[in-house]
């Protein structure tokens, strides 16, 4: 099959998802994906998913930039676990420096919402030096707005993570 923006997509049958060959992503600094698509080919409304992906080609790394601070707080509540003299951990001083402990995923999956809008994401999970176990989970709104970041725990939303309306727009919650 062909998807606009990706070209000719194979499905993988034992996932029911289908794999773009490796595109590079500027958003994610031209790292090489395979983009992956959920629920493609029986959603009434895939224009939806040409919209993200679209969206998803033509973001830049500005994108994950505003965010930055963000995934920061996320270190820094992890880090607070342990000890201040707790010499495996690995250690930064601003947002900045966050990206310096993030090995970026290559697999973005592009998936319609199950729950409240219903629109379409993009769900990015990444390896992060001060989480090893939960790593971290980048999900993009419409392809380019992040609207999550913390722990993977695979939901779009934390609205969703959490079966909270409140948390709608909540982009990063703190870990307690």
């Amino acid at each position: 099959m062909n998807v606009p923006g990706l070209g000719e997509v194979n499905k993988d049958e034992r996932f029911g998802c289908y794999y773009s060959q490796p595109i590079a992503l500027a958003v994610l600094n031209g790292t090489e994906c395979r983009v992956v698509l959920e629920g493609y080919d029986e959603d009434p409304n895939n224009a939806e998913y040409r919209v993200a992906i679209e969206n998803l080609l033509s973001a830049t790394p500005s994108v994950l930039k505003e965010v930055e601070g963000l995934i920061y707080q996320y270190y820094l509540d992890v880090r607070s676990y342990y000890p201040e003299n707790y010499e495996d951990f690995p250690r930064i001083a601003s947002a900045d420096e966050v990206w310096s402990l993030i090995q970026l995923g290559s697999e973005p999956i592009v998936s319609r919402r199950g729950y409240g809008d219903l629109g379409v994401y993009v769900s990015l999970e990444c390896n992060c030096d001060w989480e090893p176990e939960h790593g971290l989970q980048i999900v993009f709104k419409d392809g380019n707005k992040v609207c999550k970041v913390g722990p993977y725990d695979g939901h779009l939303t934390n609205s969703d993570a959490f079966a909270d309306q409140t948390l709608e727009h909540v982009i990063y919650r703190r870990l307690a």
